[in-house]
């Protein structure tokens, strides 16, 4: 795979690079609540930039129905972009039709464009292989070369992220580069004692990067909306919680396999439980009460982890050479659900290996609980491609700038 710093050293001043970033930021109405995926491209777009580059910011966000859509744009994104780099950004309200044509023919060397969100065109996630080679096609009439860095979308078998790089010279950026090599010391040379922190709703989004694990973690800690299935598997009461009952035989399988291969799974001792979901936009007060996890009453939720399992988890962390950390342990959105999150999160920041947090929504739970991010190895864009690279998938963007 060649990488920017190989195209940079080429020469790039007043070529037209077309970066594949992922701007896919949560907005509430057109405010940015994390820009973390923005910042993290913008070492990228600056050195291209700097280096007399007419770059050309490409992205998703969100999944508009293959039509413009304006509670999907990327213009909030792109202003947020400028920003960061202390320039004007261009901003086209198409992405292959008159407004990109002019935006991009009218770029001076060492500036910055931003096209309208890709998937307001039907080819960009089109199953069809030739509806979304036209889409490529008319992608790359804009660019003489290409720079993979929305690592966030390298998964998704997709017109700009999979087609695209095949019509012109391709590079991976800096992000991309630097979130392969993470997950390689994940996968590849793994430190010891290497423990793995999973939450989130489903067990059934986790189940083949448990498989995989089995065979390299040392610890599996299981928490978030997940951990009832598990404990439903162990033969307890979970009450109205979180429940996949049609995975409970694979779940049995693999605590029975974990046990084989002397890997220890850990799962909650005790949880925070409620008759009621909280609401997540008032934050009002929800007094959630404290029970043994193998005692939560038939009429409750479980939705966090409670103190003697933060204790538990963090104990689990403290020794830990390598962590991977994917999944909140409950609805930290809301303060009285936030703790169980938080602890993980801090256990992390005191684990005295080499620390990941997988993206997705955990990602967003370091920044919403106002943790450092540079306490942290590293905080991955991406949580669907870091599971699925985890699983030992083939991820079509990364496959794409290696050929």
């Amino acid at each position: 795979m060649k990488t920017i710093d190989e195209l940079l050293s080429e020469g790039v001043a007043g070529k037209r690079v077309f970066v594949r970033a992922d701007l896919n930021v949560p907005l509430d109405g057109t405010t940015i609540t994390d820009d973390g995926r923005i910042r993290a491209v913008v070492p990228t777009v600056k050195a291209l930039a700097d280096a007399g580059a007419r770059v050309i910011v490409a992205s998703h966000l969100g999944r508009p129905k293959g039509a413009p859509d304006p509670a999907f744009s990327l213009a909030p994104a792109a202003a947020r972009l400028g920003e960061l780099l202390g320039a004007d950004v261009a901003f086209a309200d198409d992405t292959v039709g008159t407004s990109a044509e002019t935006v991009v023919s009218g770029l001076a060397d060492g500036r910055v464009a931003v096209i309208e969100n890709l998937r307001f065109n039907a080819g960009e996630t089109s199953k069809d292989d030739a509806e979304r080679a036209a889409f490529a096609d008319k992608l790359a009439g804009l660019a003489d070369v290409y720079v993979g860095d929305g690592f966030g979308a390298v998964h998704r078998k997709h017109a700009s992220v999979f087609d695209l790089p095949k019509r012109l010279p391709h590079y991976a950026g800096y992000l991309i580069a630097t979130e392969v090599g993470v997950l390689k010391k994940l996968t590849d040379d793994v430190q010891r004692p290497y423990v793995v922190a999973l939450g989130g709703a489903k067990v059934s989004d986790k189940l083949a990067v448990i498989d995989q694990l089995l065979g390299k973690a040392d610890r599996l800690l299981i928490g978030g909306g997940m951990a009832y299935t598990f404990l439903k598997a162990q033969g307890h009461e979970v009450g109205i919680s979180l429940l996949q009952e049609d995975q409970i035989p694979v779940v049995k399988e693999y605590m029975e396999r974990a046990e084989k291969n002397g890997v220890e799974l850990v799962l909650p001792v005790d949880v925070l439980v409620s008759s009621e979901f909280p609401d997540l936009k008032t934050k009002a007060p929800a007094h959630p009460a404290t029970v043994a996890a193998d005692a939560i009453p038939a009429d409750q939720e479980g939705l966090d982890i409670g103190p003697e399992t933060r204790k538990l988890y963090a104990s689990k962390l403290a020794d830990a050479a390598t962590v991977f950390w994917n999944g909140p342990m409950g609805v930290f959105e809301h303060p009285d659900y936030a703790e169980g999150t938080k602890a993980v999160a801090q256990a992390l920041v005191d684990a005295p290996g080499f620390t990941v947090v997988g993206g997705g929504d955990s990602a967003a739970a370091v920044r919403t609980l106002g943790f450092d991010e540079n306490a942290f190895g590293h905080i991955s864009t991406g949580g669907g491609a870091s599971l699925e690279y985890l699983e030992g998938k083939t991820l079509p963007g990364l496959a794409a700038l290696e050929d």
